[in-house]
């Protein structure tokens, strides 16, 4: 199972498991040692995961960490645990102060839904107070678990995390600082537009109405981009829609006469003779049963006609030198009629009825 399809089945997980952990601890078995797990550390190894490692801060001695990720003897990790029903805005100081007396170059703040990565880019060695990563495992999205992928044991590299770190906290930001001005505009925002199409003076009136029509437009404009992104993939999948019929259409015109299908390798071939005959046996046995259930298979040296799956077949149509028509017989074999023209068939209706009933 490859790490995108791992990180996924423990998302499954939590809605099943998460009302059924009544603790901190329930929830770190359950939640968040599978999590470390999924990032290639061994949970049960203190060389890799060290379980409530100790982090004297100041006077306060005996403070412990939840995990401690350890990489050559020194922590590279550290990971602050919380109950899943927790609010993980109440618990960053805590991760704070850890942070700033040990070693490890990256914070995990989580309570096995959410998982806030922190590190120093603002000043070195005191942890930042916004995470530059958040992953909610209950709307994960591709591009977080290549950022996550990041954090395995196979692929971690100090260095490459922290080159994309500072772009990650800072788009992140600006995301929300988007959303807050689209929903709520603030003065200087609608300011800064306003006075590139307005002359006059932006008294408060003014401000008041822009402010609306900043509002209006930035909604049009965001329903018109999502209007033409979802054109546009439509009509890229009409296009391909289109390519594909076209291909079948020409490899059916490849085809010799009379010849409707063909296998790639040349071995099934599906006469118009057979799809005929197929009709004419259908037009019979319709009458005793849905219609949507009578399909057929063409094998490499015989056509049947089958009734819900292929399994449950009714005839057989050997269609070579000369045509026959078989029927399922007692023994477990077949009951082989030799037919002269199509129209025989009918002369069959009461076999096809009977071969039918025992599908049945």
């Amino acid at each position: 199972m490859d790490f995108k399809d791992y990180i996924k089945q423990i998302a499954e997980r939590i809605e099943k498991l998460k009302d059924n952990l009544p603790t901190e601890e329930a929830t770190k078995n359950a939640l968040i040692m599978p999590f470390i797990q999924a990032l290639g550390y061994d949970v049960f190894n203190p060389l890799e995961v060290l379980p409530e490692m100790t982090c004297d801060i100041g006077t306060k001695k005996g403070e412990k960490i939840d995990y401690a990720i350890i990489k050559d003897g020194d922590p590279i990790m550290l990971i602050e645990c919380k109950h899943w029903k927790e609010d993980l805005d109440l618990h960053s100081n805590q991760l704070i102060r850890y942070f700033h007396v040990g070693k490890a170059k990256f914070g995990i703040l989580t309570n096995g839904i959410l998982y806030r990565f922190f590190t120093d880019l603002d000043d070195k060695n005191k942890m930042d107070e916004k995470p530059f990563l958040e992953i909610n495992m209950l709307d994960l999205k591709d591009n977080q678990i290549e950022e996550l992928k990041k954090f395995h044991k196979s692929y971690f590299d100090i260095d490459a995390i922290l080159s994309s770190a500072s772009e990650l906290k800072y788009t992140s930001e600006l995301k929300a600082l988007f959303a807050k001005e689209f929903t709520s505009p603030t003065a200087d925002f609608v300011k800064y537009f306003a006075r590139q199409i307005y002359d006059g003076m932006i008294t408060s009136k003014v401000l008041e109405t822009f402010t609306e029509l900043t509002k209006k437009s930035l909604h049009v404009y965001i329903n018109d981009r999502i209007k033409d992104t979802l054109k546009s993939a439509i009509e890229k999948q009409a296009n391909q829609n289109e390519e594909k019929v076209n291909e079948v259409a020409a490899h059916i015109n490849q085809l010799p006469e009379g010849i409707i299908y063909m296998s790639d390798d040349g071995k099934i071939v599906t006469t118009q003779e057979e799809i005929d005959a197929y009709n004419i046996v259908r037009s019979i046995i319709r009458k005793c049963i849905d219609v949507s259930k009578i399909t057929y298979t063409d094998y490499k040296s015989y056509f049947v006609v089958n009734v819900e799956n292929s399994y449950k077949w009714v005839c057989r149509l050997y269609f070579g030198k000369n045509k026959y028509i078989s029927f399922p017989a007692d023994n477990g074999k077949e009951e082989k009629h030799e037919i002269k023209t199509l129209d025989d068939i009918f002369s069959y209706s009461e076999q096809l009825i009977n071969a039918l009933n025992r599908c049945l």
